[in-house]
């Protein structure tokens, strides 16, 4: 027989520098990952996280959705203020029509009693129209002056009044849903003839 046959069979195969390589390794990474307390802590620190995420997603979305219906509705409340201020001059004209007519004409001419009793049948049925769409009417006389809403016209002396009082409406002002349409336009009391103060009439 020849001497490699005679060689047992269990002989031990040296190792190579690859399969070291692979043990050393394997050896690493299982020290890197560390004890099993350490890996708990990691996923729920990457749960918590993830979490956060979640919630500040959630709390951005329903912001968003509540910034749309708020849009929404000021565009169903207020698409009409462009046609809303057309109708308002419309019950100016109304409004001056019936004050020119004198009570007595009225009870001298049946015509014209008549015309006037129209014209104030179509006032009313505006003014309901308006309340329909939320526009208010603005008449502040006997109130104090107002720069959000009034447009002093005249400062008016010895009203016996105090300092910023409206005392004449020239043209009363109109809001819808609270915001403001239309200015009134008004002439208030002036200072210093009622211990009140001088009111800023460019405010």
């Amino acid at each position: 027989m020849s001497e490699e046959q005679n060689k047992p069979a269990d002989a031990t195969v040296e190792p190579t520098e690859a399969t070291a390589e692979t043990a050393n390794t394997g050896a690493a990474n299982g020290a890197d990952a560390g004890s099993p307390e350490d890996r708990v802590a990691k996923l729920e620190a990457e749960v918590a996280n993830l979490k956060d995420q979640l919630l500040r997603a959630m709390a951005e979305t329903e912001n968003t959705r509540r910034r749309a219906q708020r849009d929404r509705e000021d565009a169903s409340k207020f698409a009409v203020s462009s046609f809303a201020k057309e109708l308002v001059s419309v019950a100016d004209n109304l409004r001056r029509a019936l004050d020119a007519v004198p009570a007595e004409g009225r009870e001298q001419d049946d015509m014209l009693k008549g015309l006037a009793v129209g014209v104030e049948a179509t006032e009313r049925q505006l003014f309901a129209a308006f309340d329909r769409a939320g526009i208010k009417k603005l008449d502040p006389a006997g109130e104090p002056f107002d720069p959000n809403f009034h447009q002093v016209m005249f400062e008016i002396e010895n009203t016996g009044k105090a300092a910023g009082t409206v005392v004449q409406v020239l043209q009363p002002g109109y809001t819808i849903h609270g915001r403001l349409l239309r200015e009134a336009m008004v002439g208030v009391a002036k200072g210093g003839d009622a211990g009140g103060q001088h009111v800023d009439t460019k405010a």
